[in-house]
């Protein structure tokens, strides 16, 4: 049912609805005559809505710098993720994936040909040469904040160093084009664009997500797409960009014994980086990274 110009908006700024989103909703209504995709209400965050993620946000970014001055040759993945489950706790905060669909650990640690959603264990010690990527979700009084970052351990070769680059250059790339009235699809098209011009393939089938009340919420993030399509962006909108970089194929597969675990199909290695972004209304924050 649609609102009146005087009742309270739905945004629950407590302004009235004329004052508030009228003309917003009038905007996306235009668009969504004209055949375009538009976000729902759900996917629009409000103004306490958005402090409460930022400071979710702001821990989850102070949680990864932690971590990163231990993540090195001999250290255990076990302990990497000890390392996170005390510090979140110590700080008011829980860590979101620990029982998330029943995973077992509070990090993802994901290490060479391992795409995403590695399981940190004690046995597994990282050695020179590795490539790993450590995925932080923080819960902070109810909100979300989530990032990852990828980390070369000892001597790595120059391939590998090249695609955790490249990797990292997709995402900015994809952050870069993040405005106020563009598209979804454009982020993914700059994020596949620059993979296959270094020789790369992005995994198609996990992407980002919507993220701030819940672990994932709507929309879906694309890492491939074509300007100018998928949902209009929109201020207020917070999801995750986190594109998965494959050195080869970008088929994947998912280990039936832990039911996590995500592989290249080819052995090849994969690497990724991920931001939590606001939309804003002259652009993007990046929230968590």
């Amino acid at each position: 049912m649609k609102l009146g110009r005087n009742e309270p908006c739905w945004c629950k700024s407590g302004k009235k609805y004329k004052a508030c989103h009228l003309a917003f909703d009038e905007r996306l209504e235009g668009l969504a005559s004209e055949g375009k995709l538009i976000p729902t209400h759900e996917m629009i965050k409000n103004q306490e809505q958005i402090a409460g993620i930022r400071e979710a946000s702001k821990l989850n970014t102070e949680i990864l710098d932690m971590v990163s001055e231990h993540v090195k040759e001999g250290i255990s993945t076990g302990e990497l993720n000890s390392l996170v489950h005390e510090y979140t706790l110590a700080h008011g905060a829980v860590p979101a994936p620990l029982g998330y669909e029943n995973f077992p650990k509070s990090i993802c640690t994901s290490i060479d040909d391992v795409v995403c959603h590695g399981i940190p264990d004690s046995k597994r010690i990282l050695k020179s040469g590795d490539i790993i990527n450590i995925d932080v979700t923080t819960i902070l009084n109810g909100y979300y904040g989530d990032a990852s970052r990828m980390y070369c351990i000892g001597e790595v070769t120059a391939e590998k160093r090249r695609l955790v680059q490249v990797a990292k250059e997709c995402l900015d790339l994809g952050l870069a084009v993040v405005k106020p009235w563009g598209y979804l699809g454009d982020i993914g098209y700059a994020i596949n664009s620059h993979a296959k011009k270094n020789g790369y393939s992005i995994v198609e089938d996990i992407g980002g997500h919507g993220v701030g009340l819940e672990f994932h919420e709507d929309p879906w993030v694309s890492h491939i797409g074509q300007p100018g399509t998928d949902i209009v962006l929109v201020p207020g909108m917070i999801f995750t960009i986190e594109p998965m970089v494959n050195m080869g194929d970008a088929e994947v597969w998912i280990d039936e014994e832990d039911g996590w675990t995500v592989y290249t199909e080819d052995g090849e290695p994969s690497a990724q980086w991920e931001y939590t972004v606001l939309v804003t209304e002259q652009g993007a924050e990046v929230l968590t990274r």
